[in-house]
């Protein structure tokens, strides 16, 4: 009997996961076609057939995530998997990447045996999809060597599991979810002290680079306007990142990073307790910004007298750089501005590679294959403009 109920079980979790994935597989056919791509049903084919087989898998046999999880890359290499699955919904054309030469900064520091830590607002789950493919073609192992701090949604839902396994994650409960279930809070809390020793380690070693949210979930639009913008961030969170950094042992920067790329995937309206949500996809634009990193020590210095308004300002500090950046990047993309958006103020500088020719003021920069960077040169700034877009070369 208790066999027969675990098979029911089993069989009805797959029914439902068929159920989404069939939901979003229809809507991925018709954005992927609408596009032109002559091989449209081919990427359908192998991504979804992937995709299914994954999931499936998993129901039959569910992954269980350490406090710290490295990314699968065989015998099944679910991090091209998950690059594969992403790409079709990006419009490299309108889709742009801020101050590139920090990335190049950010990298160097790494090779010195710095810690490197990205707090960032988050949009959606493919986050992780997107940083990586929009820095594929000028600083992809760093992409690939990012560690994420994850919620425990992206390591529990089926659909979303075989797309995490393809990263590093650090796995921890997020405050918004920690009483859903009162019975489990102290369950929650004690794995993620054991997260937090295991990132501890990881810092230790030195070379890591750690994604945060602040935030503790995604951002979501005002209630009245429908406006997107980058969700608070919680105080105690940044600061325990900087302490983290600060008592590892090996040089730590920490860097304001900003995301735009709800559109492609954006999550429910409101937060949801309930595992297992609708993902409806579509077609657009996405861009990535980071800004120079920010010292708390500078920033304490005029806050000699109080330790806690030192903390608020900081976090202020990480959030109003990455808010702007944000506005740099919405500007670009849904106000269609480009790169006129740049602005020395925001330090968002739309960037980069090896040129392909030059003239009056532009130049050319092959980027991915058929893609081609065109970036603008502004000399009072000292830095490049990038703005992908597609043009055959």
């Amino acid at each position: 009997m208790q066999r027969y109920w675990l098979e029911s079980g089993k069989k009805k979790k797959q029914e439902g996961c068929l159920l989404l994935l069939l939901l979003g597989w229809k809507n991925y056919i018709i954005i992927i076609k609408m596009l032109g791509n002559p091989k449209a049903d081919e990427i359908v084919l192998s991504n979804m057939a992937a995709a299914l087989d994954r999931i499936f898998f998993e129901v039959e046999d569910p992954f269980v995530f350490p406090p710290y999880h490295k990314a699968l890359r065989e015998p099944f290499d679910y991090y091209l998997f998950g690059q594969n699955y992403i790409r079709p919904l990006i419009d490299f054309s309108n889709s742009y990447v801020g101050n590139i030469s920090i990335f190049s900064e950010m990298e160097e520091k790494l090779k010195q045996g710095h810690n490197i830590v990205l707090m960032s607002n988050h949009q959606t789950e493919a986050d992780p999809a997107v940083i990586a493919l929009l820095l594929e073609s000028t600083n992809p192992q760093f992409a690939e060597k990012i560690t994420y701090v994850a919620g425990d949604r992206v390591v529990t839902d089926p659909l979303c599991k075989p797309f995490s396994m393809g990263r590093n994650l650090l796995c921890v409960y997020s405050k918004k979810h920690m009483f859903d279930v009162p019975e489990l809070a102290e369950m929650k809390r004690k794995a993620n002290t054991r997260s937090l020793k295991e990132m501890a380690l990881l810092l230790r070693g030195g070379s890591q680079i750690v994604w945060i949210a602040p935030s503790g979930g995604r951002d979501r639009p005002d209630p009245v306007t429908g406006e997107w913008y980058p969700a608070p961030f919680d105080a105690s969170s940044v600061d325990n990142m900087r302490r983290l950094v600060e008592h590892s042992g090996a040089p730590g920067h920490i860097y304001p990073l900003a995301l735009l790329c709800h559109d492609i995937m954006p999550p429910p309206l409101q937060v949801e307790k309930e595992i297992g949500e609708k993902r409806i996809i579509s077609f657009h634009g996405v861009g990535v910004s980071v800004a120079p990193a920010i010292s708390f020590s500078e920033i304490a210095v005029s806050h000699e007298r109080s330790e806690e308004k030192a903390k608020e300002t900081y976090k202020e500090a990480f959030y109003g750089s990455i808010a702007e950046q944000y506005n740099v990047l919405k500007s670009a993309i849904h106000g269609k501005q480009g790169l006129k958006s740049s602005s020395p103020n925001t330090w968002c500088f739309l960037t980069y590679s090896a040129p392909l020719s030059k003239a009056n003021g532009l130049v050319l920069y092959k980027y991915d294959r058929r893609l081609v960077a065109l970036l603008l040169y502004t000399p009072q700034a000292n830095l490049f403009l990038h703005h992908h877009m597609d043009i055959p070369v």
